[in-house]
Protein backbone atom coordinates (compact mmCIF):
# COMPACT_ATOMS: atom_id res chain seq x y z
CA UNK A 1 0.00 0.00 0.00
CA UNK A 2 2.88 2.32 0.86
CA UNK A 3 4.41 1.84 -2.61
CA UNK A 4 1.04 2.50 -4.23
CA UNK A 5 0.81 5.81 -2.39
CA UNK A 6 4.34 6.74 -3.48
CA UNK A 7 3.52 5.89 -7.10
CA UNK A 8 0.28 7.89 -6.92
CA UNK A 9 2.13 10.89 -5.46
CA UNK A 10 4.78 10.86 -8.22
CA UNK A 11 2.13 10.31 -10.87
CA UNK A 12 0.09 13.27 -9.61
CA UNK A 13 3.13 15.55 -9.49
CA UNK A 14 4.11 14.54 -13.02
CA UNK A 15 0.59 15.12 -14.30
CA UNK A 16 0.44 18.60 -12.77
CA UNK A 17 3.82 19.46 -14.37
CA UNK A 18 2.61 18.28 -17.78
CA UNK A 19 -0.63 20.25 -17.48
CA UNK A 20 1.27 23.39 -16.52
CA UNK A 21 3.51 23.07 -19.58
CA UNK A 22 0.50 22.57 -21.80
CA UNK A 23 -1.20 25.58 -20.25
CA UNK A 24 1.85 27.74 -20.99
CA UNK A 25 1.54 26.73 -24.64
CA UNK A 26 -2.13 27.65 -24.67
CA UNK A 27 -3.21 24.07 -25.35
CA UNK A 28 -5.57 23.88 -22.39
CA UNK A 29 -7.39 27.14 -22.81
CA UNK A 30 -10.62 25.45 -23.89
CA UNK A 31 -10.64 22.85 -21.11
CA UNK A 32 -12.61 24.70 -18.45
CA UNK A 33 -12.71 21.90 -15.91
CA UNK A 34 -8.93 21.72 -15.45
CA UNK A 35 -7.60 23.95 -12.69
CA UNK A 36 -3.85 24.65 -12.70
CA UNK A 37 -2.24 26.07 -9.59
CA UNK A 38 -0.10 29.04 -10.61
CA UNK A 39 2.34 31.09 -8.50
CA UNK A 40 1.10 34.37 -7.04
CA UNK A 41 3.44 37.36 -7.06
CA UNK A 42 3.15 40.91 -5.73
CA UNK A 43 4.94 43.81 -7.36
CA UNK A 44 5.22 47.58 -7.49
CA UNK A 45 5.30 49.61 -10.70
CA UNK A 46 6.58 53.19 -10.68
CA UNK A 47 5.82 55.98 -13.17
CA UNK A 48 8.73 58.43 -13.23
CA UNK A 49 9.03 61.49 -15.50
CA UNK A 50 11.62 64.11 -16.38
CA UNK A 51 10.99 67.86 -15.90
CA UNK A 52 9.56 68.02 -19.46
CA UNK A 53 6.87 65.52 -18.48
CA UNK A 54 8.28 62.63 -20.53
CA UNK A 55 7.95 59.15 -19.05
CA UNK A 56 10.96 57.03 -18.18
CA UNK A 57 10.58 53.48 -19.52
CA UNK A 58 12.84 50.45 -19.59
CA UNK A 59 13.12 48.00 -22.47
CA UNK A 60 13.12 44.74 -20.55
CA UNK A 61 15.63 41.97 -21.21
CA UNK A 62 13.94 39.53 -18.84
CA UNK A 63 10.50 37.96 -18.42
CA UNK A 64 7.84 39.01 -17.84
CA UNK A 65 7.44 41.50 -20.72
CA UNK A 66 10.69 40.49 -22.42
CA UNK A 67 11.53 42.93 -25.22
CA UNK A 68 8.79 45.38 -24.25
CA UNK A 69 8.94 48.92 -22.89
CA UNK A 70 7.39 49.40 -19.46
CA UNK A 71 7.65 51.52 -16.32
CA UNK A 72 10.28 50.47 -13.79
CA UNK A 73 9.46 48.21 -10.88
CA UNK A 74 9.78 44.74 -9.44
CA UNK A 75 8.59 42.13 -6.98
CA UNK A 76 8.12 42.69 -3.26
CA UNK A 77 10.68 41.01 -1.01
CA UNK A 78 8.14 39.08 1.05
CA UNK A 79 10.85 37.36 3.08
CA UNK A 80 11.38 40.60 5.00
CA UNK A 81 7.75 41.74 4.93
CA UNK A 82 8.44 44.55 2.46
CA UNK A 83 5.50 46.87 1.84
CA UNK A 84 4.50 48.13 -1.63
CA UNK A 85 5.86 51.59 -0.79
CA UNK A 86 9.17 50.13 0.40
CA UNK A 87 9.37 48.01 -2.74
CA UNK A 88 8.71 50.96 -5.05
CA UNK A 89 11.34 53.10 -3.33
CA UNK A 90 13.90 50.27 -3.37
CA UNK A 91 13.32 49.46 -7.05
CA UNK A 92 13.56 53.12 -8.03
CA UNK A 93 16.81 53.51 -6.09
CA UNK A 94 18.29 50.28 -7.46
CA UNK A 95 17.38 50.93 -11.08
CA UNK A 96 17.73 54.70 -11.51
CA UNK A 97 19.48 55.88 -8.28
CA UNK A 98 16.66 58.25 -7.35
CA UNK A 99 16.24 58.39 -3.55
CA UNK A 100 12.63 58.91 -2.48
CA UNK A 101 10.58 59.11 0.69
CA UNK A 102 7.13 57.62 1.08
CA UNK A 103 5.67 61.09 0.65
CA UNK A 104 7.37 61.37 -2.76
CA UNK A 105 5.10 58.61 -4.07
CA UNK A 106 1.37 58.57 -4.77
CA UNK A 107 -0.18 55.11 -4.91
CA UNK A 108 -2.89 55.53 -7.53
CA UNK A 109 -4.13 51.97 -7.79
CA UNK A 110 -3.65 48.25 -8.13
CA UNK A 111 -4.21 45.68 -10.84
CA UNK A 112 -4.86 42.04 -10.01
CA UNK A 113 -3.96 39.98 -13.09
CA UNK A 114 -5.09 36.36 -13.11
CA UNK A 115 -3.08 33.90 -15.22
CA UNK A 116 -0.85 36.57 -16.79
CA UNK A 117 0.87 35.06 -19.85
CA UNK A 118 -0.53 31.74 -18.57
CA UNK A 119 2.37 31.58 -16.11
CA UNK A 120 1.20 33.18 -12.86
CA UNK A 121 -1.04 35.58 -10.99
CA UNK A 122 0.14 39.13 -10.28
CA UNK A 123 -0.98 41.86 -7.91
CA UNK A 124 0.63 45.13 -9.01
CA UNK A 125 0.58 48.31 -6.96
CA UNK A 126 0.86 51.42 -9.14
CA UNK A 127 2.85 54.47 -8.04
CA UNK A 128 3.24 57.94 -9.49
CA UNK A 129 6.54 59.57 -8.52
CA UNK A 130 6.10 63.18 -7.41
CA UNK A 131 9.83 63.74 -7.96
CA UNK A 132 11.34 63.99 -11.44
CA UNK A 133 14.64 62.71 -12.80
CA UNK A 134 16.81 65.06 -14.84
CA UNK A 135 19.11 62.69 -16.74
CA UNK A 136 18.68 59.39 -18.51
CA UNK A 137 19.86 56.57 -16.18
CA UNK A 138 22.64 54.25 -17.22
CA UNK A 139 21.82 50.89 -18.78
CA UNK A 140 21.41 48.03 -16.28
CA UNK A 141 21.17 44.23 -16.51
CA UNK A 142 17.37 44.43 -16.75
CA UNK A 143 17.48 46.69 -19.80
CA UNK A 144 18.04 50.16 -21.27
CA UNK A 145 16.15 53.36 -20.47
CA UNK A 146 14.58 56.01 -22.66
CA UNK A 147 12.25 59.00 -22.16
CA UNK A 148 9.01 59.05 -24.14
CA UNK A 149 6.11 61.44 -24.46
CA UNK A 150 2.79 59.99 -23.40
CA UNK A 151 1.54 60.05 -27.00
CA UNK A 152 4.55 58.21 -28.39
CA UNK A 153 4.18 55.39 -25.86
CA UNK A 154 1.11 54.15 -27.74
CA UNK A 155 3.35 53.49 -30.77
CA UNK A 156 5.94 51.44 -28.84
CA UNK A 157 6.18 47.71 -28.34
CA UNK A 158 4.50 47.44 -24.95
CA UNK A 159 2.62 44.58 -23.24
CA UNK A 160 -0.94 44.31 -24.49
CA UNK A 161 -2.33 44.64 -20.97
CA UNK A 162 -0.34 47.87 -20.61
CA UNK A 163 -1.92 49.17 -23.81
CA UNK A 164 -5.48 48.27 -22.86
CA UNK A 165 -5.32 48.65 -19.07
CA UNK A 166 -2.28 50.29 -17.55
CA UNK A 167 -1.83 53.45 -19.60
CA UNK A 168 -5.51 54.33 -20.14
CA UNK A 169 -6.11 54.02 -16.41
CA UNK A 170 -2.96 55.98 -15.65
CA UNK A 171 -4.34 58.78 -17.80
CA UNK A 172 -7.56 58.86 -15.78
CA UNK A 173 -6.44 58.03 -12.26
CA UNK A 174 -2.79 59.07 -11.79
CA UNK A 175 -4.02 61.68 -9.29
CA UNK A 176 -6.78 59.48 -7.83
CA UNK A 177 -7.11 55.78 -7.18
CA UNK A 178 -8.38 52.76 -9.10
CA UNK A 179 -8.64 49.06 -8.29
CA UNK A 180 -8.82 46.61 -11.18
CA UNK A 181 -9.29 42.88 -11.54
CA UNK A 182 -8.23 41.38 -14.88
CA UNK A 183 -8.70 37.81 -16.04
CA UNK A 184 -5.91 37.27 -18.58
CA UNK A 185 -7.18 34.20 -20.43
CA UNK A 186 -4.30 32.40 -22.26
CA UNK A 187 -6.41 32.51 -25.44
CA UNK A 188 -5.96 36.28 -25.45
CA UNK A 189 -9.44 37.25 -24.31
CA UNK A 190 -9.28 39.80 -21.49
CA UNK A 191 -12.09 40.44 -19.02
CA UNK A 192 -11.91 43.41 -16.66
CA UNK A 193 -13.69 44.41 -13.47
CA UNK A 194 -13.36 47.87 -11.89
CA UNK A 195 -13.42 47.21 -8.15
CA UNK A 196 -12.85 50.77 -6.95
CA UNK A 197 -12.64 54.22 -8.56
CA UNK A 198 -11.72 57.57 -6.97
CA UNK A 199 -11.18 60.27 -9.57
CA UNK A 200 -9.53 63.60 -8.72
CA UNK A 201 -8.78 66.70 -10.76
Amino acid sequence: MRYSNIFLSHFTQGLVLILKRLALRGLLRHVAWMSIELPFKISALAFVRNPAGEHLLIERRKAPNLGCWSPIGGKLDMRIGESPYECARREIMEEISLPLKDTDLHCFGYISEKSYEGAGHWLMFLFNSLQTIDELPKEIDEGRFRFFSRKSIDELQIPETDRTLLWPYYDRFSNGFVGLRANCDPSGKLSLTEELKLERD
